[in-house]
């Protein structure tokens, strides 16, 4: 089955994936922060026994796996795969996650809340997103009743969730813009939007990759669509400056750009190790080189696709045994020669 991940393109729009997760409580039980493990265990029976329809309703194949005799590795690479926060990968508490095997669509129960359903997609598909996750949504309400305060909306245990209990991200590569003086400038102003700007595998300038999330702040006072309008704003304008300063480089300087792609492919392509920092920065550079036509693969690749693979637990399940620090390197430069296709 493909995932979702492995149909990222390394098109000019540099916008990498769009995702809606939804929070939403039960209003029969206590929130999970205050449910004993076996109410918990109770609760969590109940809610998968009512979805067991969901593969009829939704058209898609659907796995289940509790999250307490899970294997850490496994938890590992669901963070990794964006399925699972940190929070959840280390959660002792009993609780369980519903995945559509594309892993587009998930729910998982008995987190920071009872229900946490999530929809993901490859490019800017935002608003695909909150539609399926609606009729998600709509599923689940016909099966129980939400915990709901015709004042606030939607009741959550974390109070910064409360009314839509809607975040919305779009997520970015900015391979040239976060490399700016104003950058950091920049992400101050969105902050004033309402959104936050992050970086997916770091903080500041050190964010290996240069993938940038694009999040809402607010979830009361505003609506879903007024959610989705924002995100997707912030992300266009992002986009937009990544255009220009890198349509301004290819202009002023293309043998450097030239040069640093062809230097990135080669040592992917060549070297025996590599550094989770080395490859993920070299990566990077050589998917903004296909983007602006620099360089020109043999056969179709997902850049993004080959950054999840080289992610440390996934890297490990796919040699299917534990594997040191050096021979995690070892690994990741040999999955890379494997998988990274020749040049034209």
């Amino acid at each position: 089955m493909t995932k979702w991940f492995e149909e990222v393109e390394n098109d000019p729009s540099n916008i990498v994936s769009s995702r809606v997760r939804l929070s939403r409580n039960w209003e029969a039980y206590k929130f999970p922060s205050k449910l004993g493990d076996e109410e918990a265990k109770v609760m969590i029976e109940r809610l998968r026994e009512a979805f067991r329809d969901l593969p009829e309703r939704d058209g898609r194949d659907f796995v289940y796996e509790d999250l307490v005799s899970m294997e850490e590795l496994d938890r590992v690479a669901y963070r990794e795969r964006r399925i699972l926060n940190r929070t959840l990968a280390e959660k002792k508490t009993p609780g369980g996650i519903i995945c559509s095997q594309d892993e587009t669509v998930s729910m998982v129960l008995n987190a920071d809340d009872h229900i946490r359903m999530q929809i993901l997609a490859p490019g800017f598909h935002l608003r695909e997103c909150y539609e399926h996750a609606d009729i998600l949504d709509d599923y689940i309400n016909e099966k129980i009743a939400y915990a709901f305060s015709e004042k606030y909306g939607y009741l959550t245990s974390y109070p910064t969730n409360v009314g839509t209990g809607m975040k919305a991200s779009v997520v970015v590569h900015l391979p040239s813009l976060s490399t700016s003086r104003r950058f950091q400038d920049l992400l101050g102003d969105m902050g004033r939007f309402g959104t936050t700007v992050r970086g997916v595998y770091g903080r500041g300038n050190e964010n290996p990759g240069d993938l940038y999330e694009v999040v809402n702040q607010k979830t009361l006072g505003v609506t879903e669509q007024e959610i989705l309008d924002l995100v997707s704003n912030v992300a266009e304008q992002l986009s937009a400056q990544e255009k220009q300063v890198r349509q301004a480089s290819m202009e002023k300087h293309r043998l450097l750009r030239e040069d640093e792609a062809y230097k990135s492919y080669g040592v992917l392509r060549y070297a025996r190790k590599l550094s989770i920092k080395e490859a993920m920065t070299f990566l990077s550079h050589v998917w903004a080189g296909i983007a602006d036509g620099l360089l020109e693969p043999t056969e179709s690749v997902s850049i993004y696709r080959l950054m999840i693979g080289i992610q440390p637990a996934n890297l490990q399940k796919l040699s299917r045994r534990p594997l040191g620090r050096e021979e995690l390197e070892v690994e990741r430069g040999r999955y890379l020669r494997e998988n990274l296709p020749e040049l034209k």
